[in-house]
């Protein structure tokens, strides 16, 4: 994900005015929600909840110890200006009538029919924590891997699986056209040393430093008037230093169908005349290349026991060779997708919970109480600050609906008890606050940004500790 820009300062103002009082509030209604995911899009849900006064408690479960979301654990860790946005998603928890529960899995720890039981309202917004599969041989070897396990492994997700970079690594293959996939080739291109002063775990940058790649190849099914990277990632890319990028000028050639995008996008023309101008470069023959392959996609990919190379068939030139490439590493950034939530309906195909107006559908019926938003609810799309429009259509369904829904159980503790009788230590806002003090004074100690805690059994020695 990128830079802080102004779609960062619109999710900013967007979430200060969801919190704000606008004169016409009420005694809260003695109702109770649960919101599973604290990411920006459970958190503008909040702001969208507290605002109505209608809730005398609000709690908010999350699997990770922390909150956040993709903004602590999927912000590229040398972008540390976007994270400031967490500043602003804290508010919500500031209110008395607002709880954190993190380390809490919905579908491991509690069912949804125990919150159900426990609240008037659920809200679910757990995003999308899988990848979209390429569907072709191969892509289950060693060394072939979705965006989200190297994103969750190089910002410090305590979820996230072991990643190992092959010992050989010398040519990497990044497959898609969006940021993620940019960041993804930074990452594996950038000097290590460089990332020594950012959030990124220590175990991470060690084995980014000692990887011997010279190589990131980036595979794009269409060409750069198609492409969904964004300017400053572009601008940022071309700046690295001691790499080289090197695009094809034959994949800039314009057909019909560019020339009309180039015409009409802006952004198009801006990926069009960047791409130029690195095809232009000459080689300086510095120690890493990123190459761009435009208008290729995967085919198959190469290895008995591991990867060891990727064939790219051609999509615009039917007459064109396959390229084979040797590679040791294979990521594909070609989309996230939704997993299911046990207790939920599910859409496998578009990997969201059906819904309308955010009320969650399941056999064609309205699932009472029970609410869907953000990623889960749209698919992968937007930026930050999209996620107010769900949280505004969410609020007006749950205050649409909370006069005709049942009371809930007179037991407010219940699923505290539950918790408790299932062992589950859970992470309070408290100490929630402790972890981040400890991460921002082992990067002050460092000269750096905060380190974060990526390990979970870690992060509870470090949280006891300061208790």
């Amino acid at each position: 994900m990128g830079r802080r820009g102004p779609w960062c300062e619109r999710a900013e103002s967007a979430y200060v005015g969801l919190m704000e009082d606008d004169g016409s509030r009420s005694e809260a209604a003695g109702r109770a929600a649960a919101i599973v995911g604290a990411g920006p899009a459970g958190l503008y849900a909040l702001a969208a909840l507290v605002r109505s006064d209608r809730f005398d408690r609000i709690d908010v479960f999350e699997a990770a110890p922390a909150p956040y979301g993709l903004v602590r654990y999927g912000v590229a860790p040398d972008h540390p200006k976007t994270r400031n946005i967490s500043r602003v998603l804290a508010r919500g928890f500031e209110h008395t009538r607002v709880r954190f529960l993190g380390n809490v899995s919905v579908g491991r720890d509690l069912t949804v029919d125990e919150l159900r039981a426990g609240y008037d309202v659920v809200v679910v917004s757990t995003g999308m924590l899988g990848d979209r599969r390429l569907g072709i041989p191969g892509e289950d070897l060693p060394g072939s891997y979705g965006a989200s396990e190297l994103v969750a492994w190089y910002t410090g997700h305590p979820q996230a699986g072991a990643v190992q970079l092959p010992a050989n690594l010398t040519s990497a293959t990044v497959i898609g056209a969006g940021n993620v996939a940019l960041d993804i080739a930074r990452i594996l291109a950038k000097d290590a040393a460089t990332l020594r002063s950012t959030s990124m775990p220590r175990h991470v940058v060690d084995a980014l430093a000692a990887s011997t790649v010279t190589d990131v190849h980036l595979v794009a099914r269409r060409g750069p008037a198609q492409a969904k990277f964004t300017s400053p990632e572009l601008h940022e890319l071309g700046a690295l230093d001691g790499v080289d990028l090197v695009v094809d000028p034959a994949d800039l050639e314009l057909r019909p169908a560019d020339e009309e995008a180039v015409a009409h996008d802006r952004h198009a023309k801006v990926t069009v005349d960047v791409c130029r101008e690195w095809s232009q470069r000459p080689a300086t023959g510095a120690p890493r290349r990123i190459h761009f392959h435009y208008w290729r996609r995967p085919v198959r990919i190469l290895g008995d026991t591991a990867v060891t190379g990727i064939e790219l068939e051609p999509t615009r030139d039917a007459g064109a060779p396959v390229l084979t490439l040797p590679t040791q590493l294979v990521v594909r950034a070609i989309g996230y997708h939704g997993r299911p939530i046990p207790g939920l309906p599910f859409d496998e195909a578009a990997g969201t919970v059906p819904s309308r107006d955010g009320r969650v559908i399941a056999d064609g019926a309205v699932v009472a109480g029970v609410y869907v938003t953000g990623w889960l609810r749209r698919g992968p799309t937007g930026v930050i600050a999209t996620n107010r429009g769900d949280a505004n259509e969410v609020a007006e369904s749950v205050l649409a609906d909370l006069d005709t829904l049942p009371e809930r159980p007179s037991d407010p503790d219940g699923v505290d008890k539950l918790l408790a009788e299932r062992g589950v230590r859970v992470v309070t806002w408290v100490d929630w606050l402790r972890l981040e003090a400890h991460e921002k004074a082992t990067g002050d100690a460092a000269g750096g940004d905060p380190i974060v805690v990526h390990d979970l059994a870690t992060a509870l020695e470090v949280i006891d500790a300061a208790g």
